[in-house]
This record gives C-alpha cells, sequence and structure tokens, in this order.
C-alpha cells in the first residue's frame, strides 16, 4: 500500500482510497482516480470531453491462485466519455488496449512483460494480462437530464504484478491510461487554446 501511495500521477488527476471488495482476495486495497474538469472544478460539463474516472484494486493472497499466476493481482476498471466520431472509429478498442499494453510495457496480443535483454528490471512486471474495451452510445430520452446523446469507452483489465516491489509503477501506468481515456495532452506538451 506504501508503494501505491508513493505514485507520481498528473495534477489533472486526483487519486485517493476507496473501499475495495471484501471476498476476492484475503487482503485487499483499492483507490479511485478521477479526472479533473480544466478550469472551473464547480461547473459540471456539459459535453463530453475529459470526463473519466476508474479504480485500481490491489488483491494479495500469500497462498497465490493459480489463475493469477502469482500472489498478487491488480484488477482495474475506467470509464471515459468520448466525443461521438472516437467512439464510432472501430479500432478503438484496439487503440485503448495498446494505452494500457503500452503503459505497462506489454506488447499488444501478449500477456506479460518481456524479458529485457541485458537481464536489467523494466519498469513493471507482469504477467496474465487481459481484459476487455466497450465502446457503448447511450441516448437520454424525456426529463433525464445530461446531453441527449453520450459516448462512453469502458476498460477492464486485471494483471498479476510479479514483485510487491514498485507498485507504484501501476498505479502510474493505470493514470498514464486513464488520461489517454479522457482526451489529455501527453505530458509536457502544453495545449493551445481557441483565439
Amino acid at each position: 500500500m506504501e508503494s501505491l501511495h508513493a505514485a507520481r500521477v498528473r495534477r489533472e488527476i486526483e487519486v485517493g482510497p476507496i473501499r475495495p471488495p471484501q471476498r476476492l482476495a484475503p487482503y485487499s486495497y483499492a483507490v479511485g482516480a478521477e479526472v479533473r474538469p480544466p478550469d472551473d472544478p464547480d461547473v459540471v460539463p456539459t459535453d463530453s470531453q475529459g470526463t473519466a474516472f476508474g479504480r485500481l484494486i490491489l488483491l494479495y493472497d500469500p497462498a497465490g491462485q493459480d489463475a493469477w499466476n502469482g500472489t498478487i493481482r491488480l484488477v482495474a476498471y475506467l470509464q471515459a466519455e468520448v466525443e461521438a466520431a472516437l467512439a464510432m472509429d472501430p479500432l478503438l478498442p484496439e487503440v485503448a488496449w495498446s494505452w494500457l499494453s503500452d503503459a505497462l510495457g506489454v506488447p499488444v496480443g501478449e500477456s506479460s512483460t518481456p524479458a529485457s535483454p541485458n537481464g536489467t528490471a523494466h519498469r513493471i512486471e507482469v504477467t496474465a494480462l487481459g481484459g476487455t474495451v466497450t465502446s457503448t452510445t447511450s441516448v437520454r430520452y424525456g426529463d433525464i437530464a445530461g446531453p441527449p446523446r453520450a459516448h462512453q469507452l469502458e476498460v477492464r483489465a486485471s494483471w498479476t504484478a510479479l514483485t510487491a516491489e514498485g507498485l507504484n509503477g501501476h498505479l502510474e501506468a493505470f493514470c498514464e491510461v486513464l488520461s489517454s481515456a479522457a482526451g489529455l495532452p501527453p505530458t509536457g506538451v502544453t495545449q493551445l487554446g481557441a483565439t
């Protein structure tokens, strides 16, 4: 848990502890993450740009579980509202999965971090990576508040950490995916305003 709290995340993302599930493993801990609206924190956005949140659950079973291939499992869920053009792109699921694969250092189509050629450890070492990506469109009718049409991207994934050291890297990778889903520019890139 201390390792998770050592994670360095973008200032646009707020991270804090949340109640973890109780029956998935003998020990569990969870954090929630939310992308803050860009300007006024008191204004709820009326369009779908930048609204994203998620949770990362740390499960620990000292005896290990066969399905995990280890003792530490991380379970991630994130949801982001996306623009209509992006939601309709048939490649969106593959792109969203590549965000996660890249962040964890796992080549797309594989389930574990490859061994480095010179024997040095990667920033994050994982195995048994799996999950789903879902893109949906909701249409509101009648007196339901909100935009008439909303498009969401949802990523559910889990993977096994090969070591308890450096779990902050897993949270940093999760937040990297969350910022991509929210449409934030890459770190160090300044977004120019409209004139």
